[in-house]
């Protein structure tokens, strides 16, 4: 037989195997899994959690080949246009949806809420009273934020074991500071402590908030996971620092802005559960398969900085208990 009709007909064998199985090799590229996530506003914590879910994802497709597209939009503030931000991504096509924080939860289920389209919650401190569970969100499920109201006091109690009056400080349009004060309140109200309390709209009623409830004899003020407040800790802790009364806080970015301590979040460590929610969604669980998570540990940290303005003497017994946030020249480990 002639040898280049052999290698010929070899050639043409080979061309044609390759060509029968690219089709196979196209087919088997993984689905593009859309996934956007959604924050009312920036400030560290929500940050974190946020860019944090991102790794996490970016890390699984690059582990598993899995293909995330994720896209990332803030409100800048504005909670009125989140509605139209999900509308705009319903619209567009998205597989999973993950809002940050209670309002983006809210907007979120009020677009998507009875469709097939998941839900995946990150920082929402009542997902009851926020209307995220039940019968009608069957596609939601996420990671709460909320923090235990015993372990509040405790914190106040850790630093200033002979204050007299705390001051609740929160934003009335927002469930998840509003639930996270209700049980405080209602704590001390078992437990016999004194307590004032100041609401506000905006950030622009912070000053005068703070200075009410100075005026009511407060010895001690306390916001928890409040996004409005955190994005203005720089005048909080001013009006209520020049006045000696330190503020205890919800989040470990609000001490990294200028709150004295906190039990609270571990907000890297929740998006990492919300990134693993999400993962299971992608690979097929359902929402209503998946009950809303919390945390188990609560990150303690102080500011030594802030302690130092206040003229607190910090022992070592506490000092062991709490890990520096930010050193008293200013240097801030958060987020390392």
């Amino acid at each position: 037989m002639n040898k280049s009709f052999v290698s010929s007909a070899l050639a043409a064998a080979f061309a044609l195997a390759a060509l029968a199985a690219f089709p196979a090799a196209v087919s088997a590229a993984p689905a593009k899994i859309r996934v956007v996530i959604v924050q009312p506003m920036s400030h560290k914590s929500l940050d974190q959690i946020r860019d944090t879910i991102v790794a996490e994802l970016r890390a699984a497709a690059q582990a598993s080949g899995r293909n995330f597209e994720i896209a990332t939009q803030d409100a800048h503030g504005d909670t009125s246009s989140l509605p139209t931000i999900f509308q705009n991504a319903k619209s567009k096509g998205v597989d999973i949806v993950v809002p940050i924080a209670t309002p983006s939860a809210q907007s979120a289920k009020s677009v998507f809420g009875g469709t097939k389209t998941p839900i995946v919650f990150a920082a929402v401190s009542d997902p009851v009273a926020a209307g995220l569970t039940g019968e009608d969100s069957k596609n939601i499920t996420g990671v709460s934020n909320s923090i235990p109201s015993a372990k509040i006091v405790q914190l106040v109690s850790d630093f200033q074991p002979k204050y007299k009056k705390l001051g609740f400080l929160y934003t009335s349009s927002e469930t998840n500071s509003v639930s996270t004060i209700k049980a405080a309140k209602a704590y001390c109200d078992k437990s016999g402590v004194a307590y004032a309390e100041a609401s506000i709209a905006a950030v622009t009623d912070l000053q005068a908030a703070v200075n009410s409830l100075l005026s009511k004899g407060v010895d001690a003020l306390y916001t928890g996971n409040d996004n409005t407040i955190a994005s203005a800790m720089p005048t909080y802790a001013d009006a209520a620092y020049a006045k000696g009364v330190p503020i205890y806080c919800g989040a470990d970015s609000m001490v990294a802005d200028g709150g004295l301590a906190t039990i609270g979040i571990d907000y890297v460590q929740l998006g990492k559960q919300v990134a693993a929610l999400v993962i299971k969604i992608a690979d097929g669980a359902a929402p209503s398969s998946l009950p809303y998570e919390t945390l188990s540990d609560y990150a303690k940290f102080v500011n030594l900085q802030a302690a130092d303005k206040l003229k607190l003497a910090l022992g070592p017994e506490l000092l062991k208990s709490y890990k520096a946030l930010v050193e008293k020249d200013g240097t801030s480990h958060f987020g390392k």
